[in-house]
């Protein structure tokens, strides 16, 4: 089934979608659009699927039942390794 829209679209976007029917590589100002409007469900699905997997990992990193560290026992281990790092490397 096919359903007839009309949308409002800015100079240069129209601009474009009549260049590429004139250069032959669209038959059709829809045909450009319905081109158009795959790409961006594709993306949207992308994005969708990026968001979910991200909050996916969130959770994972919210259940993990590994002991929880502030910001400052992270800075704390994270110098303690750089000065050890630094004295190996003078030896």
């Amino acid at each position: 089934m096919v359903e007839k829209l009309s949308i409002s679209l800015p100079d240069e976007i129209a601009e474009e979608v009549r260049a590429c029917v004139e250069s032959g590589r669209y038959a059709s100002s829809s045909e450009v659009i319905r081109t158009a409007m795959r790409s961006w469900l594709r993306e949207e699905e992308e994005h969708a699927l990026r968001i979910e997997a991200i909050r996916s990992r969130l959770q994972q990193a919210i259940d993990d039942p590994r002991p929880r560290l502030s910001a400052e026992e992270i800075l704390e281990h994270f110098a303690r390794r750089a000065g050890e790092d630094v004295a190996a490397a003078a030896r």
